[in-house]
């Protein structure tokens, strides 16, 4: 875990490119930092409590001001196991407030159950969800250290709890799992059509450098938007027509030209499992 630094006193850690698992501790997402005149903004928090601890080793290992501050981009497992790290430390961490209604959800204590036995040790039962202490309805703009930090929700989109992270004296946003790069987006049970939304709002703004949720920072922040947003227009375009014209789902599949994203990583391990949940979405939308 080396931080990577991309504008001054602002750096991120990445996660590899593959499904979480016990053997990589669920070091799959990123992380950003920045420090302030008084003190760090972390941007995520990792997918569990031992990463968190490493990271705020890293941190260390930079600078000895305390994480004062976390922006959660959104409650997927990967970016927020490791919150109690920081939280029982006294940062203060805010959300988007839609991630209300997630915490207290069956899919949330589902996840985590699961998370702790396919997880373990990284995730255990001492692993816990923390709710943010400040929820952001839409807009919000930081001063913290000398530092502006312009908070923007984006959802529903990826999740309904979407937040984009802007630094606009240095050029870097920090958009979470809006945008994936190097590899197929996990799209879930993610709302594709308002996350291409979202993708034209970030892609209507002045980008610099664009660090994303999973895959390296990038100075061509348009061009791997562009690249995640041309993956939800094909899904939504060959299975929107499958569902309209009452195909099987495997036929579908099979015609299909994928050959764009084929070479991706993660494609064998992500791609049919976005095919079939946009199929269904696109069913859903018909109707």
């Amino acid at each position: 875990m080396e931080p990577i630094e991309v504008a001054t006193g602002v750096y991120y850690v990445r996660g590899v490119s593959a499904l979480g698992s016990a053997a990589n501790g669920n070091f799959i997402s990123n992380a950003g930092f920045v420090i302030t005149a008084d003190g760090v903004v972390l941007i995520d928090a990792l997918g569990s409590p031992p990463l968190a601890e490493l990271l705020r080793a890293a941190i260390a290992r930079l600078t000895p001001k305390p994480v004062t501050h976390v922006i959660v981009t959104h409650y997927h497992a990967d970016h927020v196991y490791g919150l109690q790290v920081f939280k029982d430390r006294g940062a203060q961490v805010i959300a988007q407030a839609r991630g209300r209604d997630y915490l207290p959800s069956d899919t949330a204590r589902r996840r985590l159950e699961e998370s702790r036995l396919t997880l373990a040790p990284w995730v255990d039962e001492r692993t816990r969800l923390v709710a943010a202490d400040r929820w952001v309805e839409d807009r919000l703009t930081l001063e913290i250290g000398g530092r502006r930090f312009e908070l923007e929700a984006l959802g529903p989109a990826h999740t309904p709890d979407d937040l984009a992270v802007h630094l606009p004296e240095l050029g870097v946003s920090f958009v979470g799992d809006l945008a994936f790069r190097g590899r197929i987006p996990f799209v879930g049970q993610a709302d594709s059509r308002a996350w291409i939304v979202a993708l034209d709002r970030l892609l209507a703004r002045p980008l610099d450098l664009l660090v994303p949720g999973h895959g390296p920072h990038t100075t061509q922040a348009r061009a791997d938007l562009q690249l995640t947003r041309d993956y939800l227009v094909d899904l939504r375009r060959q299975m929107g027509r499958a569902a309209r014209e009452l195909l099987p789902f495997d036929e579908a599949y099979a015609q299909a030209d994928w050959s764009r994203y084929r070479g991706l990583p993660l494609f064998q391990a992500a791609h049919r499992m976005n095919a079939y949940n946009t199929y269904l979405l696109m069913e859903r939308e018909d109707e």
